[in-house]
């Protein structure tokens, strides 16, 4: 609290006598009440800014709560569980503050769930002019899905202070933002998972190198002007322009909002190698447990050719218990066979030699809670 010099005159004033104000001191008066009053107004306009101000609430992953979140993930289950059939819109959910998979108590096909909290930040503001986003999935919604495309799903939105970066394995998926939140029909029967990170706006352009390499198949997008300096490779990706890149595959790392480390792996198509056991597995210096698709006679066997092995998951349990085959499942990922070494792999790519010749790639983490969600999951393997 400040006392302004009139005021304090005032006080002087009435410390030396009780009659009545002059016609100057009611002057002074008339101005210090004019004074107070333009005072609690400015403070209560800037409380009025303040308040609008910080309850913004940042482009993010969100929760299950509707809160916003460091980073998700989701595994939805298939439609059959060992013969068992379910709903196949259930899914199990896991984030920093969740000790485990938990199921959840929405479908994937709700819009109150994480996914759907999440996606209705780009549903509500696909038109805006302060923020960009991009849609990409190799089979798309609606559309027809040539090969010459990486095998990459995902969605991203991001503004100048920061954004989200969902990868994940469901084809058609997400809608058109016209058509607003849903989830495919053709996305029932087999099982899926979704990452959701929360980043800064300094890691979009880290994220757009990445993005190069994946060649994703972009549906609908929006890049404003305003971006295409510091993140001009979206852009053209957004323009159905390939940017050019420099080597076969590239390696970066990423950090949440939160400080949490991933490692974004990305193969173009001129890489033509299993990018498990070739590239992944060898950089992470750990053998490899991998769930992946492997539908088709070309599915690659486990590997113990290399110094780090690479091993098929044959099933899958998780919390409730929900098991189901590898038959069932359409997710791509893979956990460290040693508990020590605490890596797990979400991303876009099979096991099988078709794939080899695709873009695609993963996104990596060291961390504990991920880690014993995914390990404790992997029921049984494929020895070498």
């Amino acid at each position: 609290v400040f006392l302004r010099p009139n005021f304090l005159f005032l006080l002087t004033a009435a410390g030396r006598s009780t009659k009545s104000p002059s016609v100057s001191t009611k002057q002074e008066i008339h101005n210090f009440t004019s004074l107070q009053s333009q005072t609690v107004m400015f403070q209560l306009f800037t409380f009025f800014l303040f308040s609008i101000r910080f309850s913004e609430t940042l482009i993010s992953c969100f929760n299950e709560d509707g809160q916003p979140v460091d980073w998700f993930i989701i595994y939805k289950l298939p439609l059959y569980k060992m013969e068992v059939k379910g709903s196949g819109v259930d899914y199990m959910y896991l984030d920093p503050s969740v000790v485990d998979f938990q199921r959840s108590k929405y479908t994937v096909n709700s819009s109150e769930g994480a996914l759907g909290r999440t996606l209705a930040q780009l549903y509500s503001g696909y038109t805006s002019n302060t923020s960009a986003y991009l849609l990409y999935n190799d089979a798309p919604p609606e559309l027809q899905y040539p090969s010459n495309y990486g095998h990459t799903k995902g969605a991203l939105m991001f503004d100048h202070s920061q954004g989200f970066w969902i990868t994940h394995s469901v084809p058609h998926f997400p809608p058109f933002p016209e058509r607003n939140y849903s989830y495919p029909s053709s996305g029932k029967y087999y099982g899926q998972t979704l990452l959701c990170i929360t980043l800064s706006y300094r890691q979009f352009p880290l994220i757009s190198q990445q993005l190069a390499y994946l060649n994703p198949r972009v549906y609908n997008c929006s890049v404003p002007k305003q971006f295409h300096q510091d993140i001009a490779v979206v852009a053209q990706i957004c323009d159905g322009e390939p940017p050019g890149i420099k080597n076969r595959r590239s390696l970066q790392k990423l950090e949440s909002v939160r400080g949490q480390t991933f490692i974004s792996f990305a193969k173009s198509h001129k890489y033509v190698e299993d990018i498990y056991a070739a590239w992944v597995a060898q950089a992470l210096k750990t053998d490899l447990l991998v769930e992946s698709w492997l539908h088709q006679a070309h599915g690659l066997p486990s590997n113990c050719s290399l110094p780090w092995h690479v091993m098929n998951i044959n099933r899958v349990c998780l919390p409730g218990p929900q098991m189901f085959r590898n038959y069932e499942d359409h997710s791509k990922w893979g956990v460290s066979h040693a508990f020590h070494d605490q890596w797990t792999c979400l991303g876009d790519l099979n096991r099988d030699r078709g794939q080899a010749v695709r873009s695609g790639g993963l996104i990596c983490s060291q961390n504990a809670i991920i880690y014993k969600g995914f390990r404790q999951a992997m029921a049984s393997y494929k020895h070498c």
